[in-house]
C-alpha cells in the first residue's frame, strides 16, 4: 500500500498564499500519478490539480493561473503552491495518489486531509 501525509493547511488573508504539502511512502512504485482534491462546506468534492511522475499537471478552471502543482521525485513529495487565494477556496484539501491515462486520474490512496481558510 501506499501511505499519504499531507501538511500546511492554515489561515490566511484573500489574496495572499499557502504552500501544501504532501508525502507518499510505502509501494510507491504502484502509482504514476498524485492529485489534489478539496471539499468546501456545503459543496462536492472536486478536483483541484493533478502531476503525472512525468511531469505532466491539468489543473481545474477554477485554480488555473493561481495554483501550481509540482513533485520532488527524491523527497517523495508533492506541492500545491496557492497564490490570490479567495475564499471560495476555503476547503478542506486532500492529497491522493493514484494512476493517469489518457488524460484521466483515478484516485487510489488518500491523504487525512487539511483545512484551508481563507478569510479576512
Amino acid at each position: 500500500q501506499v501511505q499519504v501525509v499531507e501538511s500546511g493547511g492554515g489561515l490566511v488573508q484573500p489574496g495572499g498564499s499557502l504552500r501544501l504539502s504532501c508525502a507518499a511512502s510505502g509501494s510507491i512504485s504502484s502509482i504514476n500519478a498524485m492529485g489534489w482534491y478539496r471539499r468546501a462546506p456545503g459543496k462536492q468534492r472536486e478536483l483541484v490539480a493533478t502531476i503525472t511522475s512525468g511531469g505532466t499537471t491539468n489543473y481545474a478552471d477554477s485554480v488555473k493561473g493561481r495554483f501550481t502543482v509540482s513533485r520532488d521525485n527524491a523527497k517523495n513529495t508533492v506541492y500545491l503552491q496557492m497564490n490570490s487565494l479567495k475564499p471560495e477556496d476555503t476547503a478542506v484539501y486532500y492529497c491522493n495518489a493514484g494512476t493517469s491515462h489518457s488524460g484521466y486520474y483515478y484516485p487510489l490512496y488518500w491523504g487525512q486531509g487539511t483545512q484551508v481558510t481563507v478569510s479576512s
